[in-house]
């Protein structure tokens, strides 16, 4: 089992030979059609412009193997300014070439209705039907041509380096702090977040107190940096003619916005579920109210390790358990160098699974450190993982993506199987332990990023009716709607400067996804538990990537998510979940 990246997998090019060809094979592209316009009006003529579109996307996009290359020795050493400083040269190349091709797609969207009803009923085009209908979609919020080229190329001034000056600056504090070993030693931010975990009471308050410390420092420059990016968003929303802050990113999603605010009203109408859990857990740990701060605090301690070898095979046997080929492709990852496994100076924070195109391997990256969450996140990332190169297998390059409306549906449908496989083994006291983790996690991804969803609506609705926000008004929005799905077991009055380190809300309304994704998961993890046959339906929606809409897919599967009462279902899991270690922790004694 290799525990680090293998970058044989990917070529070892000669790369200025490399981006010739890249450049060659887009400018021919462009020359043809810029000239050639007989695409627009017969389908036998258009296939044969998106047949070669497709091949473009997959020989030629997003950098080839050496920004895929590059993008991943970033997260390996992240003090490395070359692979910064290569990467933003490879990313300039690419969108500039994007660029010179841009206005296919403007083209084919500004194709007239009775046209494009011709095509999207046209046998010939069947292959291609829902990208068609994307452009067409698209088309009604699109610029002119170079209207769209300006908004490429101003991106990354008037929103990427705004967002990546709060990040690192973040990045870049460490405080020395005694750890749970009794030694003192300095502390990234990062390290600060853990820490405020931990049950000594002493340490949590010192960890908080040094985090608020840094947000502080930095709040005013979080001012300005938070009201560029909505003042950007207002702008390019009106220009493009969007009448809701949420609905680009819906558009983006390929789902309606009107299943969105059906889930979003859903969760927010049972917060009920977390008020319930978070004063259940302030009882368990002996605290008469808990500081914003200490929502997250661990129950309990798990004293057994998980060794990497012992939790890569638990997660194998599950993978395993529920299909043959998944287990096949988890132990692809494992065994061909597609995993980089531990921590080391360097290394970026956390967990994640890359793709890039089609033709590409998927990449992991773990920090595994012996934990039980260590393998719940081997489960996660794999999931994500089995994703992708099940998309591989039917796919165009151009439908090679999973619409962040089902993202998190595989993570998190894997991530459970493996939660489940744990508790077999646990004893009583372990399992309420464990039980309590889930729950955290839960609460987490469902309530908690809707709170946030909530957040981002009002302060974009606010930023349009009254301009420029100070500080006071964005902490008493974000306070309204921590409190609101915390409910009154947690003290929100210092929690003010949070927002400011929470990554998630500068990429615009992304945070549903998590609500949507687990609550959709384990409707399908209830259909398989009762059938396995419905495997097959679930290989089919974790192949379909963005050939079909989520709401197709999942029509397909027997899943309704336009309907409220579908994504009660998914809450009222997580309610039994409560409501079982409610019961275990009353059995225990210890409520």
């Amino acid at each position: 089992m290799k525990t680090e990246w293998d970058f044989a997998n990917l070529q070892n090019y000669d790369w200025k030979k490399k981006r010739e060809e890249i450049k060659k094979a887009y400018l021919g592209f462009r020359d043809k059609y810029r000239e050639n316009k007989d695409y627009l009006k017969k389908p036998e003529a258009l296939k044969v412009a998106l047949d070669e579109f497709e091949n473009l996307q997959r020989n030629f996009s997003g950098g080839q193997d050496e920004g895929y290359s590059c993008a991943l020795k970033i997260d390996l050493d992240e003090t490395n300014k070359d692979y910064r400083k290569n990467l933003n040269e490879i990313e300039d190349f690419v969108i500039n070439l994007g660029n010179e091709i841009r206005f296919f797609e403007l083209e084919i969207g500004k194709i007239p209705a009775e046209k494009q009803k011709e095509f999207l009923e046209s046998n010939l085009l069947k292959s291609y039907k829902h990208l068609l209908e994307r452009i067409f979609l698209f088309s009604k919020h699109a610029l002119k041509e170079d209207e769209e080229k300006i908004i490429s190329l101003k991106a990354r001034s008037s929103y990427d380096m705004w967002v990546k000056m709060i990040s690192s600056l973040l990045s870049k504090e460490t405080r020395k702090i005694k750890g749970p070993d009794g030694k003192e030693r300095e502390m990234t931010y990062a390290e600060l977040l853990s820490l405020m975990k931990l049950q000594d009471k002493e340490i949590r308050k010192e960890a908080r107190d040094i985090f608020e410390e840094i947000l502080e420092k930095y709040k005013e420059v979080a001012e300005f940096e938070i009201n560029a990016i909505l003042e950007d968003k207002k702008i390019d929303d009106k220009l493009r003619g969007f009448k809701r802050p949420d609905e680009s990113r819906h558009l983006s999603d390929d789902i309606d916005s009107k299943v969105v605010d059906t889930m979003i009203n859903a969760v927010t109408k049972r917060f009920s579920i977390s008020h319930d859990y978070y004063k259940f857990k302030s009882k368990l740990l002996g605290l008469e109210k808990m500081d914003y701060s200490e929502k997250t605090i661990e129950y309990g301690e798990i004293t057994k390790e998980y060794p990497y070898e012992e939790s890569v095979n638990l997660v194998r046997k599950v993978f395993y358990g529920i299909d043959e080929e998944f287990g096949k492709i988890f132990d692809r990852f494992f065994n061909n160098g597609f995993v980089d496994a531990f921590p080391r100076k360097g290394k970026r924070f956390g967990a994640a699974c890359y793709h890039n195109t089609i033709s590409q391997p998927t990449y992991i990256i773990l920090n595994h450190t012996r934990k039980l969450d260590d393998v719940l996140t081997i489960g996660h990332e794999t999931g994500h993982g089995i994703n992708n190169e099940l998309m591989k297998k039917k796919l165009k390059a151009i439908e090679f993506e999973s619409p962040l409306s089902t993202a998190e549906v595989a993570s998190t449908f894997f991530e459970d199987f493996v939660l489940e496989e744990i508790l077999k083994e646990a004893n009583e006291e372990e399992k309420l332990v464990i039980l309590m983790e889930k729950l955290d996690r839960d609460i987490s991804s469902i309530q908690r990023q809707t709170g946030c969803y909530n957040f981002e609506k009002e302060l974009h609705k606010t930023y349009r009716k009254e301009g420029f926000l100070p500080l006071e008004k964005i902490e008493k929005i974000f306070k309204k709607h921590m409190s609101a799905y915390l409910g009154e077991a947690v003290d929100v009055s210092k929690s003010g400067n949070w927002w400011i380190y929470w990554p998630h809300i500068r990429e615009y309304f992304y945070v549903y996804s998590y609500s949507s994704g687990l609550l959709i998961s384990k409707a399908m993890q209830k259909k398989f538990k009762e059938d396995k046959n419905f495997i097959s339906k679930i290989k089919d929606f974790l192949g379909a990537g963005t050939s079909k809409s989520p709401k197709e897919i999942f029509s397909e599967m027997g899943i309704d998510i336009t309907q409220e009462s579908f994504w009660n279902e998914g809450l009222d899991k997580v309610e039994d979940l409560l409501n079982e270690a409610k019961a275990l922790a009353k059995k225990l004694g210890k409520v």
